[in-house]
């Protein structure tokens, strides 16, 4: 300990360079999981589960704050931030005074916790990041989440940026110039995030994703919203899909070796992880279909969120949401059986892009070209089902570009772009998965067997679905198997399995008409042949 700054687990002082803390105050720094987890216990912060996980309620924030999230606008964003609902801007001005405050509101903390890690596993693309939470097991998320550096890495360690997250630090709109008493806001400028009024853990991991997002590209590395594995032959594919899609389950493949479950680079040389750590939805996870996942809330060392515990036989209950629909699990991603040592593996083989279409109209599997896969990229489709309001029944359709707008700081073309450049360089083969429904849309047809998915994806990553007969989408253009071994061939066309086969029609070409909606904000920014991979009406 150093007596001088009360200082916990250094022997330096570098953690907390430019910060002004309370005289006596204790910082623990780079705290590994045990001694994290007991000062959480002992400061009321969660409870240890019968099965030694922890487990934490967030409070109101159960997800992210996207409309409290903000970018400073400034000389060195103005022209190169894409502004806009998923970046919104705030004067520097405003930055100012609630930096002032923040730095005020730590100055009043008698404990903080500091963390020294690495955003991105290869060496010459990564980020150092230190981050100040107020809370003990904020401190193990991001530990776990991030890239934990060595001993010698952590004494030479100088950070690039800095996220303070204060969750009892409520934002002041009028003076601070946000929404609400929840803010996150990004200064590129400064290297300083600040996260105020939630307790939700994954804006700090977000934070440090837009980050990468905002750099590589200028590198020429493409940043990725997706899980990676790698099969026994050395071939990688990557997983983009939004939340609910199965990017994390359908990449715990205990056959294949998992690189990460969500963030990702994809340089000249390799894929590799943005993070040390998995971040799962844990609601109703099954122990039969997701066996990886589900073994990581029995260890010590997971955080689980929002999952509701007894509070006196210390058993989880996954099934009950009255917390959160979007109860969540941070793990080591070690927790995860056949796993890769350097968190890289070779540049893709195979591209796989999720959707849960909740309007039953996509196949199960499609194949596309380099430029039908931009055009999906850029849309980013996905449908959350009906919601519990009274009368609210059909599905809504959710389009986020890139499959992650709100972490991306550019324009989507210059994330699209690298896409298809790096699919073309690499003969990349590229595939449209939807774990959605089939047999109708939600209410009326079901979701899609879980089997029938990990048959088609084990067909496509393994080569043999390239040697199938494929017939031509009507209305997506795409190209969809007409069979394959082990799947029933009725189930490839989605028009089949109807029960009226007009409805169907109807209820696709209102999809296309989706599609081409949201696509008309891109395409002045595309290519010909990336418009003309557009859905018709049929």
């Amino acid at each position: 300990m150093n007596e001088g700054n009360g200082l916990v687990g250094s022997t330096t002082g570098k953690e907390l360079e430019g910060l002004t803390l309370k005289a006596g105050a204790t910082v623990h720094a780079n705290l590994g999981t045990a001694p994290l987890i007991e000062l959480a216990v002992a400061r009321g912060e969660g409870l240890l589960s019968k099965d030694g996980a922890f487990v934490v309620e967030t409070g109101k924030h159960t997800g992210r704050s996207a409309n409290d999230k903000f970018t400073v606008k400034d000389a060195e964003t103005e022209s190169t931030v894409w502004w806009g609902k998923s970046n919104k801007p705030m004067d520097p001005a405003h930055f100012a005074a609630l930096k002032a405050d923040f730095m005020a509101a730590l100055a009043e903390k008698d404990t903080l916790f500091v963390q020294q890690l690495f955003g991105g596993s290869q060496p010459e693309y990564r980020v150092n990041v230190r981050v100040v939470t107020e809370f003990a097991w904020h401190s193990l998320f991001i530990r776990t989440l991030l890239v934990r550096p060595s001993a010698a890495e952590l004494a030479a360690f100088a950070a690039d940026y800095t996220i303070i997250d204060l969750p009892s630090f409520k934002a002041d709109p009028a003076r601070h110039g946000c929404r609400s008493e929840t803010v996150i806001a990004v200064n590129f400028t400064e290297k300083l995030i600040l996260i105020g009024g939630t307790r939700y853990a994954g804006e700090m991991k977000k934070s440090v994703f837009g980050i990468l997002n905002y750099l590589l590209p200028t590198r020429g590395v493409m940043p990725m919203h997706c899980s990676a594995n790698i099969g026994p032959n050395g071939d990688t594919a990557v997983f983009f899909g939004l939340s609910g899609t199965g990017k994390t389950t359908l990449s715990a493949d205990a056959s294949r070796t998992l690189i990460g479950d969500d963030e990702h680079g994809w340089s000249d040389t390799a894929v590799f992880n943005f993070e040390g750590g998995c971040y799962a939805k844990m609601i109703r996870l099954s122990p039969t279909a997701e066996p990886e996942i589900y073994a990581t809330t029995k260890r010590f060392g997971t955080v689980l969120e929002n999952v509701v515990i007894d509070p006196a036989t210390r058993e989880i209950d996954l099934d009950d949401n009255r917390l959160a629909e979007n109860s969540r699990g941070s793990y080591p991603i070690d927790f995860i059986p056949n796993t890769s040592e350097k968190n890289l593996g070779p540049v893709p083989r195979n591209i796989i892009m999720l959707t849960a279409d909740a309007f039953g109209i996509l196949p199960p599997i499609a194949r596309l070209t380099p430029d039908q896969a931009m055009y999906h990229f850029l849309s980013g489709y996905t449908a959350r089902v009906a919601g519990t309001e009274i009368g609210v029944t059909e599905p809504d359709a959710t389009f986020s570009t890139c499959f992650g707008a709100p972490f991306m700081p550019r324009h989507p073309s210059v994330y699209g772009n690298l896409l298809k450049e790096r699919i073309a360089r690499g003969g990349v083969d590229c595939w449209l998965v939807n774990t959605g429904w089939t047999g109708g849309q939600y209410g009326t047809g079901s979701r899609m067997p879980i089997k029938v998915t990990r048959a088609l994806l084990n067909a496509a990553l393994d080569g043999s679905l390239k040697n199938a007969e494929f017939r031509k989408d009507p209305f997506f253009g795409f190209a969809v198997p007409v069979s394959v071994p082990g799947v029933d061939s009725k189930i490839l066309d989605p028009r089949a399995t109807w029960p009226d086969p007009a409805a169907y029609d109807a209820k696709a070409n209102a999809l296309v008409k989706m599609f081409v909606e949201n696509f008309a904000q891109f395409e002045d920014h595309v290519e010909q042949g990336v418009r003309e991979a557009a859905p018709k009406a049929a």
